[in-house]
């Protein structure tokens, strides 16, 4: 069977069983700080086991994409090496809310891989854990499988929890036997470690709630959450031991090989890059983008590895973004948002190859920084992690670097800098059931505030810290959850209202407003009186604020629909943050935007505002949402029912906020800055209604002053301005030119101060007046002239000394400039590095810069 019969035949079989097919979920976890990536197919229903949410299924079946390349569960290492350990995978899964438990679970499982597949029972062996006699009992008795091929095992291998507390439970494993030609034993066995026996499907019994101090509670309603590895079933399925020779990456690996020039099909380099490709594309497709952090550096890293191992395959031009359409024509049937973003791929991928390029020299200059400042003869574990990490610079290069300079590299601070990386990767991947600084709430709030900008409302809970108290009085902070609200709840880059809750004498003031699930919790303090659980307040919003953020939030879908218009389609939403004073808005893009563009783009916003287009909101199903042209925005998690919001044609978005009723009401709109955050990640802020006003008029009182300083009127500011700027540039040529002469007099002046020592010109002078291009293009001339040479140069300026030494190629292996430019800057405060045939160097203490250019001659004869 191929890959994506594998595929059909498991949804297929599921479905019959009563399960509700699932599409995969992007591999970045909508809304959930706790994971690097989802590496599991129960990810996209964690809040569903954990009881935050409900669906109108209660079982699920679903192919999930996931990665597993940071954080706890981290395969990148062994990529490539062993014969079943990816970055990238499929998950195949069936799920149970509460619905079947342990039996239906075993009978499916078994029933799909002996029936369905046709697996042979003699070839699979099962796995308990030690304590769960109710899963054995229905294995062994009631399924009648082979006891010689079962065991049990401890909690190690077959019990799963969610985090240290919350739902946990026993496991039952099924493994398949690649035969006696393959070393290892059966799980369990002292020898369990080999590739002979590989787990293909683990059915997870989730049965009790486990409390801080241990104790196991049997959870109300137990549930069923499985995972089968698509990549080792197809393995299994097309007679393969290794998952690389399967048809999902043949086809990769034989282009990785015309690429790169390798003939040999199961060279390690060849299965790296055939794997990286499948993760990097997904986590572009799902919006991550190479950066220095975070996801971003994930996806960084593992591009420079791929492109590393095509250096060791003798492949220094770009290659790694030609295998996409590969990876397209195997995997674009199943997954047809790849299809959709292939280009936006391509190109990202390129780009970060490029920019591979520049690595070397963006390293060299952070190296050559370092070794200037140091105060010994070792290049810190520090330094050289930086480099690895930020830029990419392998360790060994730097080692390279270091020796040529007569230093060392402290590999012992490099490890423990990389081990504390691994830590913090590890703590950001903590899943736990429930995240610091929640409160223990799970009931729900009405929302009202989509019509509403005040409503009674009766108190369900109250909160001081993280403590539930019946009651708040005067002065106390607190948290007020109502049964219902007309306060928005921050989500979806909208911040949360601010307001009042009164009732006769007594009222809070609301800072903030903030959702936990289903509940939306009024965060602020207890002005007057007291509150207590049960009684009715008037919850009234800030209605100018609230006004103003619908002004700001609505501007923003304008804007996003303007950039895709005029920069592309490859622009996605990577952020947003809506609040009564502003708006900021994070988007992909690969370069900074012109003034020209941004003045276009600011043009559409607001030529779309004055239309007056109705602001129209609809709910429906999410299938219908995306055949009317919705877009789903990056990182927000959409359950079947969605809110779409519809500006005409001109843009159409699911979106939970609250809006404006027609775009006229948002006003004027400006953009004040657009910046790069990360790499591939661009950032506009701008400004609605008031904000704009102000804003223009600012812009109008600065062009006055203007105005005033260079003497003009408005209407002639500009050219009076471009005029002054001609002006001072062709001063500064002047000067340049003044200060060349000036150098190249004292350049022939010096001629005559030349020591012959042996063969050996040597010379140490100061230029007057001269900066350091003009000290180096002094020194280049004279080193021409004096061949062989060795010659310092300086100048001090603003009490600052600059150092530049360069010595003829020819006698590079006795003399060389990087230890003379140390020698003269130790004496003046100061420390340098550079080539064996130039360096340069600087001081703080000009004083003592006669006497150490004096000593020049004497670190000659030394040598």
């Amino acid at each position: 069977m191929t890959s994506a019969e594998i595929r059909k035949a498991f949804l297929d079989f599921f479905v019959k069983q009563g399960h509700t097919a699932v599409h995969s979920s992007p591999v970045v976890p909508a809304n959930d700080p706790t994971l690097l990536f989802t590496n599991a197919g129960m990810v996209q229903f964690k809040e569903t086991f954990l009881g935050q949410e409900t669906r109108d299924y209660t079982r699920a079946t679903s192919v999930q994409r996931c990665i597993r390349a940071g954080g706890k569960h981290n395969d990148l290492e062994n990529v490539g090496y062993t014969a079943r350990h990816h970055t990238f995978f499929e998950m195949l899964g069936n799920f149970s809310f509460g619905d079947y438990f342990k039996r239906e679970a075993i009978q499916y499982a078994w029933k799909f891989l002996t029936e369905e597949l046709n697996l042979p029972e003699d070839k699979l062996w099962v796995t308990v854990f030690e304590e769960d006699k109710e899963a054995e009992d229905i294995w062994l008795k009631e399924m009648g499988i082979d006891a010689t091929r079962f065991s049990r095992c401890g909690a190690k291998d077959n019990f799963w929890s969610m985090g240290d507390t919350g739902p946990c439970g026993p496991c039952s494993e099924i493994f398949y036997d690649h035969g006696e030609s393959v070393a290892g034993g059966p799980p369990g066995s002292p020898d369990e470690d080999g590739d002979r026996y590989i787990e293909i499907w683990n059915l997870v019994f989730m049965q009790f709630d486990r409390s801080a101090d241990g104790t196991l509670t049997p959870l109300p309603k137990p549930s069923v959450d499985t995972g089968m590895g698509l990549e080792r079933l197809a393995a299994v399925m097309q007679k393969e031991h290794n998952n690389y020779d399967i048809d999902l990456f043949k086809a990769i690996v034989q282009k990785a090989s015309e690429l790169t020039g390798e003939k040999n099909l199961t060279n390690s380099s060849l299965r790296v890059i055939a794997d990286h490709i499948r993760s990097c594309s997904f986590m572009i497709v799902d919006g991550v983008l190479p950066s220095n952090e975070g996801r971003g550096y994930v996806l960084r890293r593992i591009i420079r590895r791929a492109i590393r191992h095509g250096y060791k395959l003798g492949q220094t031009q770009a290659f790694f973004h030609k295998l996409v359409p590969v990876l397209v024509e195997q995997m674009g049937d199943a997954y047809p948002e790849l299809v959709k973003e292939q280009a936006n791929v391509e190109r990202a991928l390129k780009l970060e190859e490029e920019r591979f390029a520049e690595t070397l020299e963006n390293g060299m200059k952070i190296l050559e920084e370092d070794i200037a400042s140091l105060q010994s003869d070792v290049i810190s574990g520090t330094t050289a992690f930086k480099l690895y990490d930020t830029y990419g610079f392998p360790l060994d290069l730097t080692a390279d670097v270091a020796r040529e300079r007569g230093l060392t590299v402290d590999e012992v601070g490099f490890e423990r800098e990389m081990e504390a990386q691994r830590e913090r990767a590890r703590s950001a991947s903590n899943f736990s059931a429930q995240s610091k600084g929640k409160i223990d709430f799970n009931g729900q709030t009405k929302f009202l505030g989509y019509h509403k900008d005040d409503a009674d409302g009766v108190i369900q809970a109250i909160f001081v810290g993280e403590a539930s108290v019946d009651s708040a009085v005067e002065g106390q902070d607190a948290i007020v959850i109502l049964d219902q609200t007309p306060f928005y709840g921050e989500s979806g880059g909208q911040a949360g209202d601010s307001g009042s809750l009164t009732e006769g004498m007594n009222s809070f003031h609301v800072d903030d407003c903030q959702k936990q699930g289903g509940a939306f919790l009024h965060i602020g303090r207890v002005t007057a009186g007291q509150l207590k659980v049960g009684q009715t307040l008037h919850a009234q919003v800030d209605v100018a604020a609230r006004r103003a953020s619908e002004k700001n939030h609505s501007a923003t879908h304008l804007l996003h629909a303007a950039l895709r218009q005029i920069l592309g389609t490859h622009v996605q939403q990577k952020g947003s943050l809506v609040q009564p004073e502003r708006l900021r808005f994070d988007f992909a893009h690969f370069e900074p935007i012109s003034a020209e563009k941004l003045l276009e783009i600011e043009k559409l916003v607001n030529h779309n505002i004055m239309l007056n287009t109705p602001v129209c909101t609809e709910e429906m199903n999410i299938e219908a949402a995306k055949s009317k042209g919705a877009m789903a925005l990056f990182g927000e998690k959409y359950g079947d029912v969605v809110r779409v919001v519809d500006m005409g044609t001109f843009s159409i978005e699911l979106c939970g906020g609250t809006h404006v009723n027609s775009t006229g009401q948002i006003g004027p709109f400006r953009i004040l800055s657009e910046t790069g955050i990360a790499s591939g990640v661009r950032r506009i802020e701008a400004v609605t209604g008031e904000g704009a006003w102000d804003a223009i008029y600012k812009n109008e009182q600065t062009l006055l002053n203007i105005s005033a300083a260079v003497k003009s009127d408005k209407q002639q500011v500009e050219n009076k301005v471009l005029q002054l700027v001609a002006e001072q540039r062709e001063q500064e040529k002047l000067i340049k030119q003044l200060q060349s002469k000036l150098a190249s007099s004292q350049g022939s002046d010096l001629a005559s101060s030349v020591v012959k020592m042996g063969d050996v010109s040597v010379l140490a002078a100061k230029l007057e007046g001269a900066d350091v291009n003009t000290l180096r293009e002094t020194l280049d001339s004279l080193r021409d002239k004096l061949e062989p040479a060795i010659i310092v140069l300086s100048a001090v300026m603003d009490d600052k000394v600059t150092l530049v030494a360069g010595v003829s190629k020819s006698i590079t292996k006795t003399y060389k400039a990087g230890e003379l430019v140390n020698h003269v800057a130790s004496q003046v405060g100061g420390k340098g590095g550079g080539r064996p045939d130039m360096a340069q160097a600087g001081g703080n203490d000009p004083s003592k810069l006669d006497e150490a250019l004096a000593s020049v001659q004497a670190w000659v004869e030394s040598k």
